[in-house]
This record gives structure tokens, C-alpha cells and sequence, in this order.
């Protein structure tokens, strides 16, 4: 398992939280995702060769936040 933590700017609200860990979590390979609200910061573990950085950040996008990494 490996673990990426990703800096999400837009995120105010628990609809926010939960709109990201969602949009996460049907990625295959995604195991656990931790929304943290007051830094911004989402940690994502996964499989290593089954998801890569890019389809998180675009999960992500599509639920219309900004990835910076």
C-alpha cells in the first residue's frame, strides 16, 4: 500500500468532505481516503499499480475542486 497526501483548494463544508472521498473511493484501488477540511489536505491510500496520482487528481476535478500538487 502506498499513500499520497494531495492539496484540494475549494473544499469549505462537510458536502465538500464527502463529494471528494466519494468521488475517490469508486476509484479501483483507492483503500482509505482522510479529508482533512481545515488544511485542505487529502490522504489517499492505495494499491500501487492500480491507480495512479492522475486519476485521483481528475476524481477530484470532476467534482469541480482544484488539485495543487
Amino acid at each position: 500500500m502506498n499513500t499520497k497526501q494531495l492539496e484540494v483548494q475549494g473544499m469549505t463544508c462537510g458536502h465538500c468532505e464527502s463529494a471528494v472521498k466519494g468521488a475517490l473511493q469508486e476509484l479501483t484501488g483507492v483503500e482509505n481516503v482522510d479529508v482533512h477540511l481545515d488544511s485542505g489536505k487529502v490522504e489517499v491510500t492505495f494499491k500501487e499499480g492500480t491507480v495512479t496520482e492522475a486519476d485521483m487528481k481528475e476524481a477530484i476535478e470532476e467534482q469541480g475542486y482544484d488539485v495543487v500538487t
